[in-house]
Formats: C-alpha cells, structure tokens, sequence
C-alpha cells in the first residue's frame, strides 16, 4: 500500500483514491515570465516519480499542471506589477509573446527531463469565466468585500484558514505578513483586481470585464477554477513547491471549500527546496539573481537526465543541496546504469527484488533507498536487464533509449585522456592514476590497450555508490 507524507494531516499516512483505482492529480504550474530554474524543476521531477508510482500500481492518474499566465504579482501583499506584464515591458514585446515563449521553454525542459505528459495543460487567461463564477459563489455565500483596488476573500469568515500552514491566525499581527492597507485581516487575498491606472497612459496588456469592474483575477482564484474544472470539486492529490504551503496553497483550499461546502483535496505533497552550496546553503531563487538554469548544465556538456539522477538521490521531503560534484557523480551514476544494462544478464526481473523496489517507493516514496538496492544486485552481477527496464517505469531516465545512443565523448574527457597517455609513455604513473581518478569521478573509464586506451562510459565503483546513496 502507497503510504506518503501529507502536509495537511503533518504525518505519514495511507494512500486511498476517492474513485476505485483512478486518482485526480494536480500540479502546481510555472508563472510564465522567465524560465523554470532547477529548483523549480525539482517539484516537476517529484510529481513525475508520484504519477509513475501510481502507474506501475495499477492506477489510472488524471493530471492536470497549470499554465499561470495572469494575474501573479510581484508582491504577496496583492500588490505591485503582473510578474508577465513587467517582463513585457523590460522586453518591448506583448504580455502574450513573453507567456507563450516560456511556456514553451517550460514543456521543453519537461520533454528533456523525461517527464509524462500531463492530461490537461490548462492557462489561467482561457478561463476567466470559470474563474468569475467561482468568485459569484463565494459573493453569494457571503466571503468577499470589495476595496478600492479589487474583491477579496475575507479569511475571519472561514474558520479552518491556516490548516495547512499550521498557521495561529489569532497570532498574526499586522506586518507580519503582508502589508494590510485596506483589508479588513492581513490575512485576507484577492480574489479580483481593478485595472490599475498607469502612469504615461498604458494600459493593462491582460484585462477582463467583470461585474464589478475591468481588471484580472487573483493568482490564487485561477488555480482552484482550473483543478476543480478538470478533476471536480474534490480530488485526491496536490502538488506544489513547499514554500507554496504558508499563502498560495492556504488560499486555495480556503476559497474552494468556502465556495463548495467539501474538502478540495485529501492529500497535498511539498517537495522540499534545492539549495545551492556556496559559502552557505543558500536556497536558489529568481529574485536571490542564482537560479541556474536546464540549459546552463547542458551548455556544460550534461544531460537533464543528470539532474533527474541527482534528485532521485535525495528524498523529497530533505533539501536537495546542488553542487557540481553531486551533478558529477549522478551522471556517473546514470552512464553506469546505461554500460551495465548493455551488458547486464538476460532473464525475467525476480519477483523479490521487484518487490523490495516497490516497497521502497511505496514506503514515502523513498527513491534513495529503491535506487541503492538496484546497486547491490548490479555489483553482485544480480539485476537482470528486464528489472532495470521494469524499475526505469518509475526512475524514468530513459534507460533503454540511451543505451542505444552513439556516445558522445565530451571534450574534456578526450583531453584528460591524452594527457594522461603522455604521463604513462614518460611512467609518470602516479601523475596518471590521478589523471584517471578524475576521469572516472566525472563518470568515465579508460581501459588500457597495447594500441593506447579506450573511453567507456559508466565508471563508478562501489565505494563511491556506498557514499551516494548511503548503503
């Protein structure tokens, strides 16, 4: 049975779906203004590994991830420019040219980490309507009040506010949060935005008429219209960065359940931050200027799969700290998986060692542990080719499709090489064993030939799996 962390009850509990053996899943989408950094791309690689668990259960996921291409401010406290129309602006190009092109960078880093398809890629600005109604319900239910810049939710009127945060919000003092200015709690979130007049005559690129006035919804509003209008008013499983927990996700189940009477979601899944190592462990951010980007380590010769490698390492619910040496040991890691499936003993996957794998992960979802059994039986020559591929359903690095790649030496590891070989003719031999140390660090071999060497990919022994996965 899939047993998982659940942020809303603080504790490990059992998976149960609402329908027999379909599950509703959704997933926290990108705001649309800049690329998705790796920590962003983290929580795309955790709710992969949750709709591929699911999948090899026997479940069928309906999954729906969000395209947030409105109405996300620079501020918490419901103020400042649209996120979009700011980058818009920088860049002298239409809100919708900047939302489209990273969108479309976004499902690209997807496609390259190896990551399913959703069923539904839904934008914020195609259902406005959807958006108004639910704000009409919770009008008409007595939740809202209006300001002079937009409708908000009036967070006193529900009584179970914070339960997923933890949150005392008898507790809140004013500027603890966020800004108060006119709300009557500090607490309370827009639900509609008037269209601000701005300076110079511009206008608002995205706006809407409404019955209370020309302006956009609120970030929060357009997530729960989008999940409940695919996956209905409850649904089982919701997925989002952890710092989404204190504000955008309380908000959501607040103006959901006000508005239907039931329980918006059984569970909700954060996975944690990914830090960055430098003089301190500082988390990676666009506004800290260190987010590092899909791109940049493929610039450097690595592949996403990489990455994914490096974030199956780690378990969910722990910071995952980024450091050139960790990414160097998971594609070390990986490029062995592909040499020893190429190699590896033909034969059925055991029932056993499925079993304990499956465990594993139905066990919170502990990849770390799953990926470190799969490295006892290869170093014990145990794991058979149908296993791996049977356990790649879930780790999802591609492994048979890279296998039957051309392999690509990077230029790096051509040059180490030949400066290792100019060391041995000369027998400089303890200058090239450090050569080689290096080499096989970076996930390389070198087999030694009466005509020179040869480079193979997949060098890692085991005292360096021991390190990594904490055998």
């Amino acid at each position: 049975m899939l047993r998982f962390y659940n942020t809303l009850t603080k504790k490990i509990e059992a998976f149960k779906s609402l329908k027999k053996r379909t599950v509703g899943m959704y997933t926290c989408g990108p705001t649309v203004y800049q690329h998705s950094h790796l920590g962003n791309l983290r929580t795309y690689i955790f709710q992969d590994l949750v709709k591929r668990t699911l999948l090899i259960m026997e479940y069928r996921v309906k999954q729906v991830i969000n395209i947030t291409d409105v109405g996300h401010l620079t501020s918490d406290a419901d103020t400042g420019e649209d996120k979009i129309e700011q980058e818009a602006r920088k860049k002298n190009k239409s809100a919708h040219t900047i939302a489209r092109f990273y969108e479309q960078e976004f499902k690209k880093d997807i496609k390259a980490l190896n990551i399913l398809q959703p069923d539904a890629f839904p934008r914020a600005s195609e259902h406005i309507k959807e958006q108004i109604t639910l704000i009409k319900q919770l009008q008409q239910k007595g939740y809202t009040y209006k300001t002079n810049d937009g409708i908000y939710f009036n967070t006193r009127t529900f009584k179970k506010y914070g339960i997923l945060a933890g949150m005392n919000v008898k507790g809140v003092k004013a500027g603890a949060r966020v800004s108060i200015k006119d709300k009557k709690s500090i607490n309370d979130f827009a639900l509609w935005k008037f269209s601000p007049s701005l300076e110079s005559g511009r206008k608002r690129q995205m706006e809407w008429k409404s019955p209370w006035g020309t302006g956009f919804p609120g970030w929060h509003i357009e997530c729960s219209a989008m999940s409940m209008k695919y996956l209905g008013d409850s649904f089982d499983i919701h997925i989002g960065g952890i710092d989404h927990v204190p504000i955008h996700h309380t908000n959501e189940i607040a103006q959901s359940e006000a508005a239907t009477g039931k329980q918006f979601v059984r569970y909700w899944l954060h996975p944690n931050l990914l830090m960055l190592k430098e003089k301190n462990k500082i988390r990676m951010g666009k506004s800290k200027g260190n987010a590092v980007l899909l791109k940049d380590l493929t610039a450097y010769g690595y592949s996403p799969l990489d990455f994914r490698y490096l974030t199956l390492t780690v378990h969910w619910r722990s910071p995952l700290l980024f450091h050139l040496e960790a990414l160097d040991a998971a594609r070390a890691a990986r490029l062995g998986l592909i040499a020893y499936l190429k190699e590896a003993p033909a034969g059925k996957a055991q029932h056993i060692h499925k079993q304990k794998i499956q465990s594993c992960l139905e066990n919170n979802l502990h990849t770390p542990k799953a990926l470190a059994h799969i490295w006892k039986l290869i170093h014990r020559n145990e794991a058979t080719k149908d296993l791996l591929l049977w356990a790649d359903h879930v780790f999802g690095l591609s492994l048979y499709k890279e296998s039957k790649k051309t392999l690509r030496i990077p230029k790096k590891i051509r040059e180490l090489a030949k400066e290792r070989e100019s060391l041995r003719k000369r027998k400089q031999w303890k200058e090239a064993d450090k050569i080689r140390s290096v080499i096989e660090k970076m996930g390389w071999s070198l087999r030694d030939t009466k005509k020179g060497y040869h480079i193979r990919a997949g060098s890692i022994t085991i005292e360096n799996v021991k390190r990594f996965h904490k055998i």
